[in-house]
């Protein structure tokens, strides 16, 4: 594959897990925001809706707290090994999360990606106001992100790949020739020019070679 742009999602894919589960797990509400996840990813619940819902769950709760649930979240296998050999071919890496800044910061730092863009949780007098804003917040934002990148960029699609595992990656999947559906969801594969059940991203090294 000749390769100049490669797109992640956070969640399940570079991370191992769900950002707002780690904040729910704090407040014990880790099952209720779980299952309004899962609907999400599923494709049964708008992603922005589904946001907006349980986000408005983690009022009241301390900035210190939500920092903290977020820090040294754990990643999944073998993505330093592939992001690596991405940007030794001059690949750019770039993550795209319905998550949230704190979270996804941090761990593009830590794999070297060249870009990220997420969701920030309000804050007022240092706790959780309920809300939330961002760059990723309906359900084509990673696609309608992917489209200025290219063009800023001067990339096409034929050059873009994207991995991802839920619904509201298919709007990325959508503008990219290559797009990876990593432990996905069934309502993504469809789209997927490749499906890899293996969790590990390292063994996409295998299809872009």
């Amino acid at each position: 594959m000749d390769l100049r742009l490669a797109v992640f999602d956070f969640d399940s894919t570079l991370m191992d897990g769900e950002s707002i589960g780690f904040l729910a797990k704090r407040l014990g509400i880790e099952a209720e925001v779980s299952e309004i996840t899962r609907r999400a990813m599923a494709g049964e619940m708008d992603f922005f809706e589904a946001l907006k819902k349980r986000v408005s769950l983690l009022k009241g709760m301390s900035i210190k707290e939500a920092k903290e649930a977020l820090s040294n979240l754990p990643l999944i296998e073998g993505g330093s090994k592939l992001i690596a050999f991405l940007k030794q071919r001059g690949v750019r890496c770039v993550c795209f999360s319905g998550g949230f800044m704190w979270g996804v910061e941090s761990v593009s730092k830590t794999l070297g990606l060249d870009a990220y863009f997420a969701n920030i949780l309000h804050h007022k007098d240092g706790v959780l106001s309920g809300e939330v804003g961002g760059y990723m917040m309906f359900n084509d934002s990673k696609g309608i992100m992917l489209k200025q990148l290219q063009a800023l960029m001067g990339i096409d699609q034929e050059k873009t790949l994207c991995v991802g595992d839920g619904a509201n990656d298919i709007s990325m999947f959508k503008c990219a020739k290559y797009s990876v559906a990593f432990c996905a969801k069934d309502v993504l594969k469809p789209y997927a020019s490749h499906v890899l059940d293996i969790k590990d991203l390292s063994q996409i090294i295998k299809i872009i070679e």
